[in-house]
């Protein structure tokens, strides 16, 4: 992406809001973040196509602003029987001690990623991101056609690389800070958990395109010592999570309204992929058996169950409460106000 194709968003502040799956980035949420100067997002991964429609049709409807659709990069799962036999059985006493009955594995385990592509190139936002996995080459070129800036997610220099070859206009540099799923397609997840400053650096030094830094950026200083390090935007998630027009429920709010520095932890026991989150009993009684869980999607959908019935029966010690290293820093303001907020901080920090 050249400077100029990135200044055509108009962004009164370098402030990109993160695709935050399961419902935290609402229509509100992303309109929101982009009336007041931001670039709002809608998480489309774990929508169906007709989702994808629908929430991108109240975003247009709230905010004239543009606005990105982010995707999972997958394919259609093929679980390993002998993990998927493990998860189940170590599923059941969870599902036991929450009243509902043996899990099973269900008809599907995600949504189909070509179709989602579909809905995304019909609807044409401004930006579609992507993460887990990279795009081929027939579908960039499709995203070009239609006129949409490409955004690769990069956890190492590897994979900043790899999008960059591949023509991407942006590449998301996601700090071992970051809360939610680790974005890793090259290498193992754990060898890839670079601090936010210094990913962001190596790749703003070794790829001929923008650089967007992701992890543990919650203040307006935070933007000014990432664009220090090479950075042309910054995307917050955690940031964001205790404004009024996120979609987290009440108990996921009050578990951040009081989280400390140094309560997240990285797990792959709820969705087979490393993710970093409030820790919990879940996690951390799982442990000693998360690397033989079946990977992202299987675990994802074989937790789904629980992971509802715990929301509903206020278990926050059953539930995924994803979350970035700087979750004590969340404040609770609305969307438009977090980001005047961040603007002046930011601004201060430059003076």
């Amino acid at each position: 992406m050249s400077a100029a194709r990135w200044q055509q968003l108009q962004l009164k502040l370098p402030v990109i809001q993160a695709p935050m799956a399961g419902g935290a980035t609402t229509p509100q949420l992303a309109a929101a973040v982009g009336e007041a100067g931001g670039l709002g997002f809608l998480a489309g991964a774990l929508l169906s196509p007709a989702q994808i429609r629908e929430e991108a049709g109240k975003i247009r409807a709230l905010s004239d602003k543009p606005f990105g659709i982010n995707l999972f990069v997958q394919g259609r799962p093929q679980p390993n029987p002998a993990e998927l036999a493990l998860a189940l059985d170590l599923l059941k006493p969870w599902h036991a001690e929450l009243g509902l009955d043996a899990p099973a594995a269900p008809d599907s385990f995600c949504q189909p990623f070509d179709e989602q592509l579909e809905a995304v190139l019909e609807l044409k936002p401004a930006v579609a991101s992507f993460t887990f996995g990279i795009l081929d080459a027939a579908q960039m070129r499709a995203l070009g056609d239609a006129g949409i800036l490409v955004v690769g997610t990069a956890t190492n220099l590897a994979e900043g690389l790899a999008w960059a070859a591949l023509g991407a206009d942006a590449v998301c540099a996601q700090g071992r800070e970051a809360g939610g799923h680790r974005g890793t397609f090259i290498g193992e997840q754990r060898q890839s958990l670079r601090p936010m400053l210094s990913l962001t650096y190596e790749l703003a030094q070794n790829l001929p395109l923008p650089v967007i830094a992701a992890g543990g950026i919650m203040h307006g200083r935070d933007i000014a010592a990432a664009m220090r390090h090479g950075a042309v935007a910054c995307q917050l998630g955690t940031a964001f999570l205790r404004c009024p027009e996120s979609g987290i429920s009440l108990l996921w709010k009050q578990a951040l309204a009081t989280a400390k520095p140094g309560s997240t932890r990285l797990t792959r026991a709820f969705s087979g992929r490393y993710a970093r989150g409030l820790d919990n009993r879940y996690m951390e009684e799982m442990a000693q058996w998360q690397d033989r869980l079946p990977a992202y999607p299987v675990m994802n959908a074989l937790t789904g169950a629980m992971r509802a019935a715990a929301a509903k029966a206020g278990r926050g010690e059953l539930m995924s409460l994803w979350a970035g290293e700087g979750v004590a820093d969340a404040r609770e303001l609305p969307a438009a106000e977090l980001i005047a907020r961040l603007q002046s901080e930011w601004q201060a920090a430059y003076r």
